[in-house]
């Protein structure tokens, strides 16, 4: 082959070479941008150098950082990260590795840049061995999945909570019944707000939803330490109160939450005050939540028939002043 020739053919090789390079940087390019759009992260990493080709932008804007803050390496990622998950996602990194799982996968915490908490989906497998069967490339993905994972609080919230007051639900208060049943004496108190209509129709409805929950917070400050506070819905609350029902702990909750019914509720458009009839009883060993709250709820309406504003303890009637003095 002639010098002229080889040059030729030099510069076709060349030529071919610039076209193949513009080929993948314009196919690199439409990925990045198709993989952007679906919160989805491509990386592949070299297993002896560490190093990580991430072939879209979105690791590292998931955690907070701008285009190249990140250096793309694996102890990079390992530092970020969470402290509570590291060790188990090591775990199921390696164990793919070695060869014990068919992939590497796990939903993990890492650390965002402003000290929050971003949730991974981490997917990935081995891509590339050498001649001796060691794995030389793991190719993978890293989805955001933190906006999912708080709408799972979200929800998981709205199953156990009253959505105005954030106290326990009928259905959370089913579980605690069943729970602390098999814990020794429960109580089961139910209240029921004395005036409350009164309240909606001179203040409206929305001054109606700031007193309950206001009262809601009183009612958590004054019941103690292991007992539920609960919300059936409207202006009836319910209470597990782990204790018999001669204890005086049952007697002075009572008291502390009438008191709380009863002292005045300021509210954005004026002062409010409304009052509470409170049944409690103690739980049997054949009751159901239903029963156990039937009876609750008979003793209550004994203080309604006797002038409202008070609390039967059993069979013990007692009434409360709006000056706070027993009647």
């Amino acid at each position: 082959m002639s010098e002229q020739a080889l040059r030729q053919q030099i510069q076709n090789l060349k030529k071919h070479n610039a076209r193949l390079a513009r080929l993948a940087r314009d196919a690199r390019s439409k990925l990045s941008a198709a993989l952007d759009g679906t919160g989805l992260c491509l990386w592949q990493l070299d297993v002896p150098t560490g190093k990580l080709i991430i072939y879209n932008r979105r690791w590292g804007s998931m955690l907070g950082y701008q285009p190249k803050e990140l250096s793309a390496q694996f102890d990079v990622w390992r530092e970020h990260l969470h402290p509570d998950d590291k060790q188990m996602v090591l775990d199921a990194f390696y164990d793919h590795l070695h060869g014990n799982t068919p992939f590497y996968e796990a939903l993990h915490r890492m650390q965002h840049k402003n000290g929050t908490v971003s949730w991974v989906l981490d997917r990935g497998r081995v891509s590339e061995w050498d001649e001796h069967g060691n794995p030389i490339k793991v190719t993978g993905t890293h989805i955001d999945m933190t906006k999912e994972k708080q709408y799972e609080e979200q929800l998981a919230l709205l199953a156990n909570h009253d959505p105005l007051t954030g106290l326990a639900n009928r259905h959370a208060l089913l579980k605690h019944f069943s729970a602390l049943k098999t814990q020794g004496p429960l109580c089961v108190a139910f209240i029921d707000l004395d005036d409350f209509k009164t309240v909606n129709d001179t203040f409206g409805h929305r001054s109606g939803d700031e007193l309950l929950i206001q009262l809601s917070r009183r009612l958590r400050e004054t019941c103690p330490q292991g007992s539920i506070v609960g919300r059936l819905g409207g202006d009836e609350f319910v209470l597990l109160l782990p204790f018999p029902l001669s204890s005086l702990w049952v007697n002075s909750t009572a008291h502390s939450c009438l008191r709380a019914a009863l002292t005045p509720f300021e509210l954005d458009n004026g002062q409010a005050q409304v009052g509470a009839s409170i049944g409690i009883d103690e739980v049997q060993a054949q009751d159901d939540f239903v029963n156990a709250l039937r009876r609750a709820d008979q003793s209550m309406y004994q203080i309604k028939h006797t002038g409202k504003n008070g609390v039967a303890i059993g069979s013990t009637l007692i009434s409360i002043s709006r000056t706070g003095t027993d009647a």
